[in-house]
């Protein structure tokens, strides 16, 4: 049986999803039927991730909710009820940008830009789950994490590169993958 008091409240057909959103809380009338993705995109107006394939073959769209990776297309809004989601507009802080955010400029990571929000959530998503006691991630190890994200412009060796220098720029005390040959 389901507890009325965690079930989401309905308007005239709409569920009111209930969540935080790159930290503040926000709400949303949305058909149950509708994407985490169109939610953001057009309810609440975080229009950094993009709407691609919506099939979850580009990975354009990827959020991280509660932390993990998550294609928004694929995700109906309704399970995100409560839980904390993260866009690329909530990578940036205060001091600047994120160090994947800068890497990814300082190594001209994005050409036409429509997939670096879901590249630079999975990456970010990456480096967050490396322990301490982990080298620096090999271009192989980058490029694996990154499988679900397609990019049609940029070979993706420049993307390596920046992933790689902001693993390094976030924890300089981690040694580099002896015997690395690249990509």
């Amino acid at each position: 049986m389901t507890d009325p008091s965690t079930t989401p409240k309905t308007t005239t057909g709409l569920q009111v999803l209930h969540c935080t959103v790159n930290g503040d809380p926000v709400h949303a009338a949305a058909p149950a039927n509708e994407t985490i993705l169109e939610v953001l995109r057009y309810r609440l107006g975080y229009t950094g991730s993009k709407q691609g394939c919506d099939k979850g073959d580009c990975g354009a769209c990827t959020i991280l909710v509660e932390g993990r990776p998550v294609l928004g297309c694929l995700t109906l809004g309704h399970l995100c009820e409560g839980k904390q989601i993260e866009t690329v507009e909530g990578l940036a802080g205060p001091e600047g940008l994120h160090p994947v955010q800068d890497a990814f400029n300082r190594y001209g990571a994005a050409q036409c830009g429509f997939c670096t929000p879901g590249m630079l959530m999975a990456a970010v998503e990456f480096l967050r789950t490396r322990t301490p006691d982990m080298p620096i991630p090999s271009r192989p190890e980058v490029a694996h994490a990154l499988s679900g994200n397609l990019c049609r412009c940029t070979g993706y060796v420049k993307i390596l590169d920046a992933v790689v220098d902001a693993a390094e720029r976030m924890a300089p005390e981690r040694k580099k993958v002896s015997g690395e040959t690249g990509g």
